[in-house]
C-alpha cells in the first residue's frame, strides 16, 4: 500500500491495517471482477432453455432445492464475492420486474463480460467499452421494438396468452402438463385481471400445494382454499349459500386483563361460575345465529367446551386461519373483518355459494374450499405432486407463467423465442456499428457478438452442434430478412418460431439486455478493490 510523507519526512499510514488488506487495481481489478461475474454465468449457462439441466442445492440446514429458475439458483447459493452478488441481483430484478428471463439476464451478463475482457486485451479503456455497450444496447432494444408483434386477445379468446405462458413452462420440469398448467395460470390472472386498468394484482392468486396425486390434478379454484378443517368433526361438511362471520377476537368467555384471584371455596360457587361462563358464550353463540352468520371463521382457537356447545347449536365453525388467508377470504366473500364482537353485523357477513370440507388419499388431511364466493376476485392455484420439492418446483413455474400473463395484459407485444430475438438484434447491432466512428464501434461487434451467447446456451444444451447450428438460423434470417428464425431445441423440424409457437414479451426481453448492460457498465468502471484478506 501508499505511504505518504508529511512535510517533516516522517511517514504516515493513510489506510489502517494495511498490512492486513489485498488491493487489486488497474487492468488487474477489472480483469478478476470479469472472472468472478463469468464464473456465476457459467453456472446458469447450462440451464438455459427447453433441455436445460436443473441445479441441485442443498441448504444449511439440510433441505435440499431442485430447480431451473435462475434467480431461485443464485439466491440459494452462498455467494461470497462481490461483483459475484451483483449477479445474483441482477437476476432478482429480472425476476422482481419481469418474473421470467432470470436465467437468461445473467448469461447475457455473463457474455458481455467475456467480450469486454478481449477488448480490454486490445487495450481499448473499460470506459470507451461501457460507452460503446450503452450505444449498442439502445439499437438493440429499438429494434426489439421495430420487430415485436401485437397479440390481440380477450376475455374468451386467450389462445394467444397461453401459447407465450406454455414457452415459459417449457424450460421447466412441469413440462409434459406444460399446456394445462399455462392454461391455468392464464384463467387464474385473468380472473383477477383490471382489464380497463392493465392491472394485475397477483397477490390475489394464492398458491397452495399438497404432496399426493400426480401434477395432472392441479386445479384452479375460483375462491379460497385453507388448509383447515371443521372445528368438530360432527359438524356438516357441506355448507350451501353459506353467510360467513369473520372474526378476530377470541371467540371465548373474557378473560379479565387485571390481576385477580378468585376465591372458590364451595362446590355452588364453582357451579356459578362456570354457568355464567356458559351462559355468557351461549349468548355469543346466539348473537352470530342472530345475525344469520351459518359458519364462522376465527383467527384465534376456543376450548372442548365452546366446541360442544357451537356442535349443539348447529353452528359450525374453523379457527385457528392466518391473517392473510383471513384477509383473501374477506376480500372474496366480500365479508368484513370484525375485530370486536359487539361490532358483528349482518352487513359484515361474507357469503359465499359453497363451503365444503374434502379430505385427500388415505390420510386425514383436510381442506377447506370456499367457492362461489360473491366477488371472485380471488383465486387460488392447488398444486399436487409427488414430493415437496416437485410442488416447490411448479410453484415457481407457475409464479413465472402468472408474471407472463400479467405483462402481456400490461404490454401486448410479444417477440419470438429460441434465440430468435437476440439473433435479429446482433445483426441489427453489427449493421449499426459502422455508423459509429472511434474506437466505440470495437464494443460495439463484441455487444453483436455476446447476444449471440443465447442462442449458442440454447443449441448447446439441446445436444446440437452449437456453431453450425447458430450460423445456420444466423444466414437465413439475413437471406430472408425474417426474424422469426431461431434455434430448433425441440427437434420439431423447423426453425420457423411462429410454427412453433415459441414467444416471449417485449418488455421482459428489453428488461433483459438493459438490465445485463447496466450491471456490465457499472463491473467495467471499478478499478481499484481494496479487501479485508482472509487471515
Amino acid at each position: 500500500m501508499a505511504l505518504a510523507f508529511d512535510e517533516f519526512g516522517r511517514p504516515f499510514i493513510i489506510l489502517r491495517e494495511q498490512d492486513q488488506k489485498t488491493r487489486l487495481r488497474g487492468i488487474d481489478a477489472q480483469k478478476a471482477n470479469i472472472a468472478a461475474g463469468k464464473a456465476v454465468a457459467r453456472i446458469l449457462r447450462s440451464s438455459l432453455g427447453p433441455k436445460g439441466m436443473d441445479k441441485m442445492l442443498q441448504g444449511p440446514d439440510g433441505d435440499v432445492t431442485i430447480t431451473n429458475d435462475g434467480a431461485t439458483i443464485l439466491e440459494q447459493m452462498d455467494v461470497d464475492n462481490q461483483i459475484a452478488k451483483l449477479m445474483v441481483e441482477l437476476s432478482r430484478s429480472q425476476d422482481y420486474e419481469i418474473g421470467d428471463g432470470t436465467t437468461g439476464v445473467v448469461v447475457m451478463a455473463g457474455a458481455l463480460l467475456e467480450q469486454a475482457e478481449r477488448q480490454l486485451d486490445r487495450g481499448i479503456h473499460p470506459i470507451r467499452i461501457a460507452e460503446g455497450y450503452e450505444m449498442a444496447s439502445r439499437v438493440a432494444v429499438e429494434h426489439l421494438e421495430r420487430i415485436s408483434q401485437k397479440f390481440e386477445f380477450d376475455v374468451n379468446n386467450y389462445e394467444p396468452l397461453v401459447q407465450t405462458c406454455m414457452t415459459t413452462l417449457s424450460s421447466k420440469i412441469v413440462n409434459r402438463c406444460k399446456r394445462s398448467l399455462a392454461e391455468i395460470a392464464v384463467k387464474a390472472v385473468l380472473a383477477v385481471a383490471d382489464l380497463e386498468r392493465k392491472d394485475v394484482n397477483l397477490d390475489l392468486i394464492k398458491i397452495e400445494g399438497k404432496v399426493g396425486g400426480n401434477l395432472e390434478d392441479t386445479e384452479l379454484i375460483y375462491g379460497i382454499l385453507v388448509d383447515k378443517d371443521m372445528s368438530h368433526p360432527q359438524m356438516p361438511k357441506q355448507i350451501e349459500d353459506a353467510h360467513i362471520a369473520i372474526l378476530t377476537c377470541p371467540f371465548e368467555p373474557p378473560k379479565p386483563k387485571t390481576k385477580h384471584k378468585v376465591d372458590i371455596d364451595t362446590v355452588e360457587k364453582f357451579e356459578t361460575l362456570r354457568k355464567q361462563e356458559q351462559q355468557y358464550f351461549d349468548e355469543m353463540v346466539q348473537k352470530c345465529k342472530d345475525v344469520g352468520a351459518t359458519l364462522v371463521i376465527c383467527q384465534w382457537g376456543f376450548d372442548d367446551e365452546a366446541n360442544h356447545l357451537l356442535m349443539h347449536r348447529n353452528l359450525p365453525a374453523v379457527r385457528w386461519v392466518g391473517g392473510v388467508e383471513l384477509e383473501l377470504i374477506a376480500i372474496a366473500t366480500g365479508g368484513r373483518i370484525v375485530p370486536r364482537f359487539q361490532e358483528l353485523t349482518s352487513e359484515k357477513l361474507g357469503k359465499a355459494g359453497m363451503v365444503r370440507e374434502k379430505s385427500f388419499g388415505t390420510t386425514k388431511e383436510r381442506m377447506l374450499y370456499i367457492e362461489h364466493c360473491a366477488n371472485s376476485k380471488a383465486v387460488t392455484i392447488f398444486i399436487r405432486g409427488g414430493n415437496k420439492m416437485m410442488i416447490e418446483e411448479t410453484k415457481r413455474s407457475i409464479h413465472d407463467a402468472l408474471c407472463v400473463a400479467r405483462n402481456l395484459i400490461r404490454n401486448k407485444s410479444i417477440v419470438y423465442g429460441g434465440g430468435a430475438a437476440e439473433i435479429a438484434c446482433s445483426l441489427a447491432v453489427d449493421a449499426a456499428a459502422d455508423k459509429y466512428p472511434g474506437v466505440e464501434q470495437y464494443a460495439i461487434r463484441a455487444f453483436a457478438e455476446a447476444l449471440d451467447s443465447v442462442p449458442m446456451a440454447l443449441a448447446e444444451n439441446s445436444g446440437l452442434q452449437p456453431i453450425e447450428t447458430l450460423s445456420a438460423v444466423k444466414s437465413q434470417q439475413l437471406k430472408e430478412n425474417i426474424p422469426f428464425y431461431g434455434i430448433d431445441c425441440n427437434d420439431v423440424g423447423t426453425n420457423d418460431m411462429r410454427e412453433q409457437n415459441v414467444f416471449e414479451t417485449l418488455i421482459g426481453k428489453q428488461q433483459q439486455i438493459l438490465l445485463a448492460t447496466q450491471v456490465v457498465k457499472m463491473i467495467l468502471k471499478i478499478d481499484d478493490v481494496i479487501s479485508n484478506s482472509e487471515y
